[in-house]
């Protein structure tokens, strides 16, 4: 024998291949999941390049696989261009240092994203894997020049006019168009995804904040969404406008008029999602991120903020440096927010509930999860279940509902201190739910959002094996996630348990999950089929 190499197939040929060999009773069912990649299953669900075209590509730099998918199109350096652009008909991939909540217009509008910096749970990252949209994040190499409309790497520069490639599952970033492959789903997919459900043990769930993402999901087989961010249903058109009203108030009485304003947005959203769910559980996180997130942070956007709610610019300016925080992620967010400002709480649940009975009305069987996001006491649950429970009973007195309404309330266990002190927690919550990306994120001291900066060194240099944002770090984060499920269950023994950070769809991850003892993993809607199918291996791999 002069010469052997592993043959390379694709994720569709390991389909193909596995179901053959099943009709041809050469392997049996369970063999043939075994011998599918989990994560090649990505490949059957977004568009890919051409890989004939693409090794004569001119590669640029390497950033993160943030989110897979290929995408051409020619840059857009703000939100507001990527749309007017794409209105006008040009493909756009927005390039931007980082992105925030008030990019979503942008981000939406574009064919791709790409950052200077960034994690693989950074907002460009979570976000583009929801909508399954292509996204390089972290391409450290790439300066960017906004105001001039050019971005240079490797001594080139690119501007509007040039158009650019970029692959989100290898964190490739090449110059000129590269042809793409679009995938069909075949009928061996769907036998695939039978046989993943009849073996597996943990259910799947989606990540999902808008109708549409849980129609989808629910179409790739998710069994509930496992988390709702409500933040994103704050940005478009005049909900951001009222958001900036509430955060802008310096009364109680004018931050519950906005409120009054969000109600309704908030209530219509929740309906659609349990309609497209019904008869599903849907967990939806209070909100989360430090306010000033909703507010513009450059005076042209402030201005213009100004202008339309008819107050002075010093005005904006003050507040936005009233909300400045040195370390927003470990500051004034999560729970935090709705015991500073209860009326935020109180407005989400009352959507919650009148959205509830609503669907009763029209025969849908809505099963809401109230999470309180960001526990680290006991304390502070109990406090906010009080007002939850307090919210809930006055909309059923005041809609003259008799009958049963089974909300649950939990919280998710994201903070290093939650998981260690989960058996008090446990006796107070109906679930919990693992946020793995602000436990990887604490419990290891790195930003997520600046982690790309050393993480390649530590990755080269063997300190780390793979990035802990993209497969959980099962030797530390998994001990307190373990600390989490034990003490949990202790306190309660109907405890319902999983997880909904960015690593419910990762398969080293699920088979973790799986290994624990969690009920449900959750991910974004189109990494749903990679996580039917891994959870089936973990069972068929650990009996």
């Amino acid at each position: 024998m002069l010469q052997t190499r592993s043959g390379k197939r694709t994720g569709a040929a390991a389909v193909k291949i596995a179901c053959d060999m099943v009709k041809e009773k050469l392997i049996n069912e369970k063999e043939a999941l075994m011998r599918i990649p989990a994560g090649d299953l990505v490949q059957l669900l977004l568009p890919s390049f051409d890989p004939k075209k693409k090794v004569t590509a001119d590669l640029l730099t390497r950033g993160l696989p943030a989110s897979p998918g290929a995408s051409v199109g020619k840059p857009a350096f703000t939100a507001d261009e990527a749309v007017e652009r794409s209105h006008a008909g040009e493909k756009i991939i927005l390039v931007r240092k980082e992105t925030s909540p008030e990019d979503v217009d942008g981000m939406h509008s574009a064919v791709g994203i790409l950052t200077s910096t960034g994690g693989m749970t950074s907002h460009a990252a979570v976000v583009a894997r929801g909508w399954g949209k292509c996204c390089v994040a972290g391409a450290g190499e790439i300066q960017i020049d906004a105001n001039k409309g050019t971005f240079v790497v490797g001594g080139k520069s690119f501007g509007r006019k040039d158009i650019i490639s970029i692959d989100g599952g290898t964190g490739e970033v090449f110059a000129g168009a590269i042809s793409t492959i679009t995938p069909e789903l075949s009928g061996d997919f769907s036998k695939v995804m039978r046989w993943a459900d009849k073996y597996a043990t943990m259910a799947v769930r989606t990540n999902a904040d808008a109708p549409a993402d849980a129609t989808r999901a629910r179409e790739f087989g998710a069994k509930g969404i496992g988390l709702t961010r409500t933040e994103h249903m704050f940005f478009e058109g005049p909900r951001i406008k009222a958001m900036r009203e509430m955060i802008l108030a310096e009364t109680i009485e004018d931050r519950e008029m906005a409120l009054e304003k969000l109600l309704p947005y908030q209530r219509e959203d929740f309906i659609g999602i349990f309609r497209a769910m019904n008869g599903l559980p849907v967990t939806i996180r209070l909100l989360d991120p430090p306010l000033h997130e909703f507010l513009p942070h450059e005076t042209p956007q402030q201005k213009d903020l100004a202008a339309s709610m008819n107050v002075p610019l010093s005005k904006i300016k003050q507040r936005v440096s009233m909300l400045h925080e040195l370390n927003p992620m470990l500051g004034h967010r999560g729970c935090r927010l709705a015991v500073t400002y209860p009326e935020i709480l109180r407005m989400q649940v009352r959507a919650i509930v009148e959205a509830a009975i609503e669907c009763v009305g029209e025969k849908v069987r809505p099963m809401p999860e109230i999470m309180i996001p960001l526990i680290g006491t006991v304390q502070e649950f109990r406090l906010l279940r009080a007002e939850t429970e307090k919210v809930i009973a006055t909309v059923k007195t005041e809609m003259e509902f008799k009958k049963r309404l089974d909300i649950k309330i939990g919280t998710m266990i994201e903070i290093p201190r939650a998981a260690l002190t989960a058996e008090e927690i446990g006796r107070e919550a109906d679930f919990f739910s693992f946020g793995t990306n602000d436990l990887t994120q604490l419990t290891f001291g790195y930003s997520r959002d600046d982690v790309n900066t050393f993480l390649p060194d530590y990755i080269n240099q063997g300190i780390l094996p793979v990035d802990p944002f993209q497969s959980l770090d099962q030797t530390g984060v998994g001990q307190l996630v373990q600390m989490g499920i034990d003490g949990g269950l202790a306190g309660n023994p109907d405890l319902k348990i999983g997880i909904c950070g960015e690593h419910g769809g990762d398969p080293d991850s699920i088979d973790f999950c799986h290994r624990v003892g969690l009920a449900y993993v959750s991910c974004s809607p189109f990494r749903v089929p990679i996580a039917r199918l891994a959870a089936a291996q973990a069972a068929i791999r650990h009996g």
